[in-house]
């Protein structure tokens, strides 16, 4: 399945689009991150849609919003693309404030479909798999890296984690929350539901 010419053109389109991108830390190939996804996605038992879906999840956001979704869709059909498209906290140029992309984000994320789920969870445990091995190497200057406040980024964290617990469950989102509970104990954040701007 993963081997197929469908799950082979992801990979090149994903490459392709995102061959000049880098991770914020370390600077490796943006690449890295979405294959991790795909394989964090695979090893969770999701199907090649998902699986393509976990290349692209980052497209829509950094190379072409809506019409980006649209060329997903003709190449890769409408799962892949509804996929995609709950991944995605933004389509607007210019992108909203932070905040409240990542607010919308959590508001939506409940009633994603669950291969929404699956693709959005191995990319936020990706992604806070970095953020903690980074953390043990510079510790809390990792936060300095990103423009909100380190309380903000952590509470998303752990709002997200919430989230999946509820709706995803499993082993996927138990590893999660171990990570973003490891985040929190090193980084001696207390988590909260309210927003540290809005508490």
């Amino acid at each position: 399945m993963m081997n197929s010419p469908r799950f082979r053109h992801a990979f090149d389109y994903a490459a392709t689009l995102h061959a000049a991108d880098l991770r914020r830390s370390p600077r490796i190939p943006y690449l890295s991150h979405l294959l991790e996804v795909s394989a964090i996605v695979m090893r969770q038992g999701g199907n090649e849609d998902a699986a393509i879906a976990a290349l692209l999840h980052d497209t829509v956001e950094d190379h072409g919003g809506t019409r980006r979704l649209a060329d997903i869709r003709r190449n890769f059909g409408r799962g892949v693309a509804l996929i995609v498209r709950e991944c995605s906290d933004s389509m607007k140029r210019p992108r909203q404030q932070w905040e409240v992309r990542k607010r919308a984000y959590l508001k939506h994320l409940p009633k994603a479909s669950r291969g929404g789920l699956l693709v959005s969870a191995a990319d936020k445990l990706s992604n806070a798999r970095a953020l903690l091995a980074d953390h043990y190497a510079i510790g809390d200057d990792v936060f300095k890296q990103f423009k909100h406040p380190k309380a903000l980024t952590l509470w998303y964290y752990n709002e997200l984690s919430r989230i999946f617990m509820a709706r995803l469950k499993g082993e996927l989102a138990r590893e999660l929350r171990r990570t973003v509970d490891e985040l929190n104990r090193v980084s001696k954040y207390k988590p909260r539901r309210k927003s540290p701007r809005k508490a």
